[in-house]
């Protein structure tokens, strides 16, 4: 898409993120209802009323739209609207601070090129987008006050802040990031694990983390992170290099710099995928 086609959509997107993180704010800390999608996979009526608001204002773009508890079908060839109304949510029911509305607009089904997220309880806000000719912009807003974002220029694995996060079938299945999880952490600076990847990409794009790796997710979770990291001058793909990361669920963003180092470490652990 053109710079001005991105714009005219992230002007669109950035409201109806920002209307819907505001409805789901009113709802934190106040112990809401909450009803079990799978053993640790909650949902709330906030994740519902947030997808129905942004739908509805998303709506006039005449994009198809694909979300987390709706549903919907993305197009092989045209664009689509990925959104999480609430990515975090065992976070939120709990009352930890680390959640955000998540927005991504993906081209040709696998190519995430515009991105919103924002995160109310730490008033963050971020956004980017790629558009065709190669220009792109990635911003932080933080207390209000909007900032490039551009990530680190960290040079190796032994040096770097890195995040992750463990599948929800993680007490079933041997996939389940433990082995590399371990591994990873005593070879690099730290491991952070805060349970949004909408949020753990737009802290690659910052800065905040050097890399960030995780699999079995869903194009929801990461269409808009990922664009943001690509505008931020990331670099994204899943653990073989490709670019099969919004289909397979399977992503690995970095600061472009430690990124084959972290995916040959990935390599090299014997850990069996799905």
């Amino acid at each position: 898409m053109k710079r001005a086609e991105l714009e005219a959509i992230l002007d669109v997107a950035r409201r109806a993120a920002d209307e819907a993180a505001a409805l789901v704010r009113a709802g934190f800390r106040k112990h809401p209802k909450v009803e079990h999608k799978g053993a640790v996979d909650l949902v709330t009526s906030y994740d519902r009323d947030s997808e129905t608001l942004l739908r509805e204002r998303l709506a006039p773009l005449g994009i198809p739209i694909v979300g987390e508890e709706q549903g919907g079908t993305c197009p092989t060839e045209g664009p689509a609207l990925f959104i999480d109304p609430l990515d975090g949510t065992t976070n939120f029911v709990h009352g930890h601070p680390f959640w955000c509305v998540s927005i991504g607009l993906v081209a040709r089904g696998c190519d995430p090129i515009l991105g919103v997220v924002v995160a109310p309880p730490l008033r963050l806000s971020f956004w980017g987008w790629v558009a065709d000719d190669g220009t792109r912009e990635a911003v932080r807003l933080s207390d209000g006050t909007p900032e490039a974002c551009t990530v680190s220029a960290s040079g190796s694995i032994e040096s770097a802040l890195l995040a992750t996060g463990f599948p929800y079938d993680r007490r079933t299945s041997p996939d389940n990031n433990f082995n590399a999880f371990v591994a990873i952490k005593q070879r690099c600076q730290a491991v952070r694990r805060c349970g949004s990847a909408a949020l753990d990409l737009c802290l690659v794009a910052d800065g905040t983390y050097d890399g960030y790796w995780e699999r079995k997710l869903k194009a929801w979770d990461i269409s808009g992170g990922t664009a943001i990291v690509r505008a931020a001058g990331g670099r994204v793909s899943d653990f073989d290099g490709g670019s099969t990361y919004v289909a397979s669920g399977h992503v690995v963003a970095t600061n472009g710099i430690v990124h084959d180092e972290l995916l040959e470490e990935l390599a090299r652990i014997d850990t069996p995928r799905q």
